[in-house]
């Protein structure tokens, strides 16, 4: 089996996260240090054309995101996270799922500044909470090129002003369907290329 395998197979079924112990948690994280042993593209953040596209969350540690199937009658649905590397911006997108016509997303969008061959600087900027339907939200690539248009999203589309909503991610694996990585607050993000369906 090679590593990527045990990867997938050490998080699969554990719902992003949501559903992993302790004992899960240990050994997915030997798993991603094993995979990062092995990183195909040491300057991954040179490496734009294997950077660029839509991103499906396959699990995390971060409570902030897992947080977000907290609330009663609604549960996390995919997470995405889309980088447009001409633009050098990011947006984080989740969906939430719950009782027909309420399924809502969470969106945060950022720019980010390359400090090194494997880290970003990110600067948080705006974020959008609503109604799917509300929103005519049917994709995240569909709704990052309205948000690229400047459309406004009312009434919970706002601007982040607040200086201290900032972090930074080093890229620790990435190959032309998976991407790892790691951030300020001690988290691990595993992700998958989102293939666009036809």
């Amino acid at each position: 089996m090679s590593i990527k395998a045990e990867l997938l197979e050490a998080i699969a079924g554990k719902n992003r996260g949501l559903l992993a112990n302790e004992i899960d948690k240990v050994r997915v994280l030997s798993a991603i240090q094993q995979l990062e042993d092995h990183n195909p593209t040491p300057k991954p953040i040179e490496a734009k054309e294997l950077l660029e596209g839509d991103w499906r969350l396959l699990y995390t540690t971060s409570k902030g995101i897992l947080g977000l199937d907290r609330f009663p009658l609604f549960q996390l649905g995919q997470i995405y996270q889309c980088i447009r590397t001409a633009e050098a911006r990011v947006y984080n997108v989740a969906e939430v799922v719950g009782l027909p016509w309420l399924e809502a997303i969470v969106s945060v969008s950022a720019r980010f500044e390359p400090v090194s061959e494997r880290r970003i600087n990110v600067i948080f900027e705006r974020s959008i909470i609503g109604l799917q339907r509300l929103l005519g939200y049917n994709s995240p690539n569909k709704f990052i090129q309205e948000l690229e248009q400047g459309k406004k999203f009312p009434p919970f589309d706002f601007g982040i002003e607040n200086r201290e909503q900032k972090g930074w991610l080093d890229i620790t694996y990435l190959d032309e369907d998976m991407r790892v990585g790691r951030g300020n607050e001690g988290n691990v993000f595993v992700l998958a290329r989102d293939k666009p369906t036809v």
